[in-house]
């Protein structure tokens, strides 16, 4: 994901999902593919199991079988489709007791509380006004350095409406019960803050500049009062919960940072999920480090991956995922690659150049 986007160092290949790359999968029977006791010689009618939406008995380390009626899915027929196999038990929507998607309620406190929004001692809107003046000071003096510097998100002025934004994406995390964070968390068990260190990124790391690490903190100080960006979650039939521009929203703008519980490589070598996104490509494998955002996260974990394998497909992005040294600790921030306009649903590649993340299916 590129400008020195979130990549997969070749040494750690033994994923099965990553938002960066995906090792092929080991071949499993279609059975019921959540850990259930192996099958009796009884049981060999299920190797003949088929999709029932596309009628085929390919990819049978695809095939899901419905806990309830015993019927075959591909993961990725599905709609919205799956990318990893489910834990626990799994019921196909003609199964399924899932009721309506409950929304998150439109009241002031509640979301004040669940966001744990508190009130800012300096107005951001002069924040961003002193960052405005500090660029067209400095940017006079140096002209032979032409580089394009970060922007902050321009929230909307109307608060009712950015109770609406807040809304969606409390839905959202509720529904796939994810606490809010909008910070990299660092839980006991897992990696300690001390290991995220971008000199251990092989290669090397871009540096976050002064002037754009001033416009990420204005970015995360606005949200931390209540100014949010202009987002939208909203539910799609076929691709799940995604997110779209609630109003223009232009070139090189800090959409967000993807965030999440930080957590070695090595110790998630069998993760099932399929958000996990990296953070450090260390040298060593055994210091690399990935952002894995099923327990805590924000509106990052929420846009969606383009398909690789279509021109339509790599016409959709909008936005680039980007590492950078902040202050000696790896960041990864979503930024618009371009103009977007308003409604428009905001996609990147969760591949950049390795092109092993199974995005064939991608709607």
């Amino acid at each position: 994901m590129s400008f020195s986007q979130a990549m997969a160092y070749s040494q750690t290949r033994s994923l099965r999902r990553r938002r960066t790359e995906a090792s092929k999968p080991i071949y499993q029977s279609p059975l019921k593919l959540h850990s259930e006791p192996q099958m009796d010689d009884d049981d060999d009618d299920y190797l003949y199991t088929v999709c029932e939406e596309c009628g085929s008995g390919d990819a049978a380390d695809k095939l899901l079988l419905c806990d309830k009626c015993d019927r075959g899915f591909h993961l990725f027929c599905l709609r919205p489709i799956i990318v990893s196999v489910p834990k626990g038990r799994w019921f196909c929507p003609s199964c399924s007791s899932q009721k309506k998607l409950k929304r998150f309620p439109l009241i002031q406190t509640k979301i004040v509380d669940f966001f744990r929004i508190q009130r800012s001692t300096e107005p951001t809107q002069k924040l961003n006004h002193d960052i405005q003046k500090k660029r067209k000071r400095s940017s006079s003096l140096i002209m032979s350095k032409k580089k394009r510097k970060l922007l902050p998100f321009n929230p909307i002025e109307d608060p009712l409406r950015r109770m609406e934004q807040m809304a969606s994406l409390a839905t959202a995390l509720t529904a796939t019960g994810t606490k809010f964070s909008n910070e990299l968390t660092y839980m006991p068990g897992m990696a300690p803050r001390s290991a995220n260190q971008a000199i251990l990124e092989h290669g090397g790391m871009q540096v976050l500049s002064k002037e754009d690490t001033e416009t990420l903190n204005l970015c995360k100080n606005m949200m931390a009062g209540g100014e949010w960006p202009p987002l939208m979650v909203v539910f799609d039939p076929k691709e799940g919960f995604t997110v779209e521009a609630d109003r223009f929203i232009k070139d090189l703008t800090i959409i967000t940072e993807y965030v999440g519980d930080v957590d070695f490589l090595k110790k998630r070598e069998n993760y099932e999920g399929d958000s996990m996104m990296t953070l450090i490509s260390a040298t060593d494998p055994s210091r690399s480090l990935v952002i894995c955002p099923d327990k805590h996260g924000n509106i990052a974990r929420f846009v969606n991956g383009i398909n690789n394998h279509t021109p339509d497909g790599k016409k959709k992005q909008n936005v680039k995922c980007v590492r950078f040294d902040v202050n000696g600790e790896c960041r990864v921030l979503l930024i618009a690659n371009r103009d977007i306009r308003k409604g428009e649903r905001l996609y990147y590649d969760y591949n950049g150049y390795l092109n092993e993340y199974p995005t064939q299916h991608f709607v």
